[in-house]
């Protein structure tokens, strides 16, 4: 099932990154060459990613990720943004790097949170640790040098990344 998943991701992605040549959506040759790609991908890859990535194949994930993507996260990337345009034009920034406990079940839901924190201008995720259930973060502007939830840095993406890495 995961190399099906893969497959199918890889070949959307394809077909996304290729699109609109000629008057065409896609050529004959970039279809074909799609699917070569993506089966030479999904083959290599189906090792790592396991059985699990079957689990986002369900349309209603793909919904969920884009609520999440055009709500949530393009709202804290928006005021991230003017937090750190703010902190770039006053040089008042005191960065350092914090340890942000989470309450996550699995590496899906780490990597959507850690991806998301990324994304978020000020901040880096650097490490993850499971083990320890937290989130090492470069933060532009540390508040909490030991901050009992990740809600200060991460806002609702928490709640976000166990919801879509179920």
């Amino acid at each position: 099932m995961s190399f099906i998943a893969v497959f199918i991701w890889s070949f959307v992605l394809w077909l996304v990154l290729t699109a609109g040549s000629k008057g065409l959506l896609w050529s004959p040759e970039e279809l074909a060459a799609g699917l070569i790609f993506s089966g030479v991908i999904a083959l290599t890859t189906k090792d790592i990613i396991g059985e699990k990535a079957a689990r986002f194949l369900n349309p209603a994930k793909w919904v969920g990720f884009v609520i999440y993507a055009i709500g949530p996260l393009f709202w804290g990337m928006v005021k991230a943004n003017l937090d750190v345009a703010y902190r770039v034009i006053t040089g008042r920034i005191k960065p350092g790097i914090v340890r942000v406990p989470v309450d996550l079940e699995n590496d899906a839901q780490y990597t959507i949170l850690s991806n998301s924190i990324t994304l978020t201008p000020g901040t880096l995720t650097i490490d993850a640790c499971p083990e320890e259930k937290a989130l090492y973060v470069h933060w532009i502007n540390v508040t909490e040098k030991e901050p009992k939830s990740s809600e200060v840095i991460a806002g609702s993406f928490e709640k976000w990344a166990r919801r879509l890495g179920r």
